[in-house]
């Protein structure tokens, strides 16, 4: 197969026209797919709906630290919710705070308590410049929060042992405006990585010029593994009571994609100092959680156990989906130097890097076709992607037919793309 790079015009010129041709039937067809977002597709969803008659009125609503958990009261969360997350994240129950159903709600109210309250200083609103480090690709809803708030964000490259760490120890240990970077360990949002020992050891050695420097540490996908290897990720807590750093990291889950994504239960792990933090700005706001909801998912798991088991239900849906992403990558583009793409042990991603130039091109052919994906550039701050070159498919969504047809059609987009570029030249 030859490499577009090395056709000539003529080449080139046949293969353009034999590529137009296909992706005018495929047009023709009036598709309407979608793999814009990592949602869990409806049969997912429905390997929860047993939980719904866990709890009925013969319930006993008294908890361990409850007295009745159908009224007002513990802002923390019941005991038993907050064990079930100290054990999926490996901490004590004492550092967990249990909320409502996001933990991208969490995220953007710590960094609230950041701007209001500070980390044992000035609040990051009275101070004159804020930054931001932001691992890219990375996740879009991420850097949606540090804009909201007007923090300068700064790129850092990811590597496949995560951030690149000799550029965030440098920028860290010498710029007191940097308070913080966004983490995904486990499963990067979108390129797959798991950060190495050596990166989490890193992390937890970091010595900021900021003193009220903060990590944000989403482990979205702590348990979300996909195949029989799964990554495995140090235990970043261990670590930073290794260092005395314990009050640098905020860590976050959640349970949208094991059980319900709307009606789900997340948490945030941290010192008791930065849960105090936490306590403060929601004692404003709610006198507490949806307890109901807290004690729905601790009946149908009881455990850790309990969630792998059911995550195993997950992996036996979502295998095949990345397989057949990974599989249609490979025998439509490997060998035409036009696009690289990682294959991910877990998580809800796979990320393809398409020629320099051509992701926007790419999204807008596939949207042209009916086939709605990630906007180009979604992946990196401010959504600007400085090699226009990164795309992010979410396999999880659609059903695996309607899969098949929109990878055929992306597949097509990007060998037209990169034939339009080379013909250009």
């Amino acid at each position: 197969m030859a490499v577009y790079s090395t056709m000539d015009k003529q080449q080139l010129g046949e293969e353009y026209r034999k590529l137009s041709e296909a992706y005018a039937e495929y047009k023709a067809r009036g598709l309407s797919l979608n793999m814009a977002r990592g949602k869990p597709g409806a049969e997912q969803i429905s390997l929860s709906n047993d939980m719904f008659g866990v709890v009925t009125p013969q319930t006993n609503f008294t908890t361990e630290d409850c007295p009745d958990i159908r009224n007002y009261g513990n802002l923390y969360g019941i005991i038993e919710a907050r064990r079930l997350f100290a054990d999926i994240l490996g901490v004590d129950a004492e550092n967990v705070f249990v909320g409502g159903n996001s933990s991208l709600n969490l995220m953007f109210d710590t960094i609230a308590c950041l701007m209001k309250q500070g980390a044992g200083g000035k609040p990051w609103n009275k101070q004159e410049k804020l930054k931001f480090l932001c691992p890219a690709p990375g996740y879009d809803r991420h850097f949606g929060i540090t804009e909201y708030f007007g923090i300068e964000m700064i790129p850092v490259p990811m590597t496949k042992t995560g951030p690149d760490m000799d550029i965030v120890e440098k920028l860290v240990s010498e710029d007191d405006t940097i308070k913080g970077i966004w983490c995904v360990p486990k499963y990067s949002n979108p390129t797959g990585v798991t950060y190495s020992d050596e990166t989490v050891r890193r992390f937890a050695a970091l010595k900021p010029a900021a003193k009220d420097f903060r990590i944000m540490w989403d482990n979205a996908y702590i348990i979300h593994d996909i195949t029989d290897t799964p990554d495995t990720v140090l235990n970043i807590f261990d670590e930073l009571k290794k260092t005395g750093n314990e009050d640098m990291v905020f860590e976050f889950c959640s349970t949208s994609k094991i059980t319900f994504p709307g009606s789900g239960v997340a948490a945030v792990a941290a010192s008791k100092e930065n849960l105090r933090l936490i306590n403060n700005r929601y004692s404003y706001t709610t006198i507490g959680f949806d307890k109901i909801n807290m004690l729905r998912h601790v009946l149908y798991f009881k455990d850790k156990a309990g969630v792998l088991e059911h995550m195993q239900q997950h992996k036996a849906i979502l295998q095949p989906r990345f397989r057949l992403v990974v599989d249609m990558l490979n025998s439509n583009l490997s060998g035409l130097d036009v696009a690289q793409w990682n294959d991910p042990n877990g998580g809800y991603f796979v990320s393809v890097d398409v020629e320099e130039g051509c992701a926007k091109r790419v999204v807008a052919l596939c949207k042209e076709a009916g086939v709605i994906l990630t906007g180009a550039g979604a992946t990196f701050p401010y959504g600007n992607d400085p090699k226009d070159s990164n795309i992010r498919i979410a396999p999880t969504y659609p059903p695996i037919e309607e899969l098949q047809i929109a990878m055929e059609v992306f597949c097509i987009a990007v060998k037209l793309a990169a034939a339009e570029k080379y013909l250009n030249k």
